[in-house]
């Protein structure tokens, strides 16, 4: 009997634990109908994911203010003009991008862009024409505005009575003197761009604490170094008081005062270039086309005359091209280095002062040919490497400037020498 009631009690399952018991009363509420009364009969509040409707929270009595956010910072632009009235400058000029490389004379055929105003909209109040800004018809629709005989007359007005009387020669010495390269590193430098607009306001800056300024010129603009002197004088009214090659010392005049100084609105963009005619034809006038084929041809076969660096000085290119035009009828000039604007606008200044007949521009020479009649010319002046400009009393009537000395030293430290180089000695 024992041993039954021993067997009896190992088979038996045990018991099953409490957890079990509640897990399954649990089940058993939630599925029942009456688990709409939970909260009546126990005082349970379900989750408010269970809920049908979500409770909306109590509003807080007493809330907290938000910050105000403060406005974005925004710089402050050139352009923008909001109670500005327009610039009004009295230059009795035209205003240009460069002065030294665009002629008025030429006439473009065509413009690259609309007509933006470099200066800026509503910043000026000349009318840009895609080339200029005239000084005479602000509202000039045409590409080219007739210029104003009483413009030149005014220029030089307000010149005579910037300089007053012409320096004397002990006055220009000491001016020279304190512009040498070891005095002084005030100095300007006159690019492939020729004389920009901009730079003259970069002239009356260094006019403010010098009498003289020092100037460096390099690249295109000095094939035609008279040219470069002659804009310079008439746009700043200055006085170019001493020249070495590309060297030149530019004078502001003994009744300037700075704070009278002209009103010069800057340009904010460089402005594109028109469209000009082109400078190579497929036929030279006068030639057929087998004939310009086969001088193409032979100019790209002749010895060049001479090798441009980049940037160079090139004063002394057209007396060589003429004196090599009385023992040959082409001449090639090797540009290999040297942007395509830069030979194209080389060979242009060449083809006006030598003059010649452009021929080709390949493999990044110029080719000229002096023409089937071709004269000498002999009435032609060029400013020689090294000048001093003195006061006219002692210059010549015809208004040619005077050489300097050539055992005199130079503002840049160097001896007076005439030679022809590229740039490539400069620093």
């Amino acid at each position: 009997m024992s041993l039954i009631i021993r067997l009896s009690r190992q088979k038996s399952p045990p018991p099953p634990p409490l957890s079990l018991h509640l897990t399954l009363l649990t089940r058993l509420l939630s599925t029942t109908s009456s688990s709409s009364n939970l909260h009546s009969r126990y005082s349970f509040k379900p989750p408010t994911s269970l809920s049908p409707k979500p409770q909306t929270p109590n509003p807080n009595p007493n809330p907290i203010p938000k910050k105000k956010l403060k406005p974005q910072y925004r710089p402050p632009s050139s352009l923008d003009r909001t109670g500005l009235k327009p610039i009004r400058s009295e230059l009795p000029f035209d205003f240009r991008y460069s002065y030294t490389d665009s002629s008025p004379n030429v006439r473009p055929i065509g413009l690259r862009e609309p007509k933006y105003s470099p200066f800026g909209p509503g910043r000026l109040d000349r009318q840009w024409t895609g080339v200029c800004a005239p000084a005479v018809d602000p509202k000039a629709q045409t590409l080219e505005a007739a210029e104003d005989p009483k413009l030149e007359e005014k220029r030089k007005m307000m010149r005579e009575s910037v300089q007053g009387m012409p320096l004397t020669e002990s006055e220009r010495k000491i001016l020279v003197d304190k512009c040498q390269r070891h005095k002084t590193k005030r100095q300007i430098n006159l690019g492939r761009d020729g004389l920009t607009h901009n730079m003259l306001n970069d002239i009356h800056n260094n006019w403010k604490h010098a009498e003289a300024v020092r100037i460096k010129c390099l690249g295109v603009p000095t094939v035609d170094m008279k040219n470069v002197c002659t804009q310079l004088e008439d746009k700043t009214f200055g006085k170019i008081i001493h020249r070495h090659g590309g060297l030149l010392v530019l004078y502001r005049g003994r009744y300037y005062h700075p704070k009278k100084r002209p009103v010069i609105p800057l340009m904010l963009w460089r402005p594109h270039e028109p469209v000009y005619p082109r400078l190579i034809k497929t036929t030279i006038d006068g030639l057929s086309i087998e004939e310009t084929k086969e001088m193409r041809k032979r100019g790209l076969a002749v010895p060049p005359l001479t090798k441009l660096a980049k940037n160079g000085y090139y004063g002394s290119l057209v007396p060589m091209v003429r004196d090599a035009f009385l023992s040959c009828e082409l001449v090639r000039i090797d540009c290999k280095g040297l942007e395509k604007s830069d030979y194209k606008k080389i060979g242009c200044k060449l083809r006006d002062m030598v003059p010649c007949i452009l021929v080709t521009f390949e493999k990044e020479q110029i080719v000229v040919w002096r023409g089937k009649d071709y004269k000498p010319v002999e009435d032609g002046y060029f400013l020689p490497d090294r000048e001093s400009f003195d006061d006219p009393d002692d210059s010549p009537s015809d208004g040619s400037f005077v050489c300097g000395e050539e055992g005199r030293d130079s503002v840049d430290g160097t001896r007076g020498q005439q030679d022809f180089y590229s740039g490539d000695d400069e620093e």
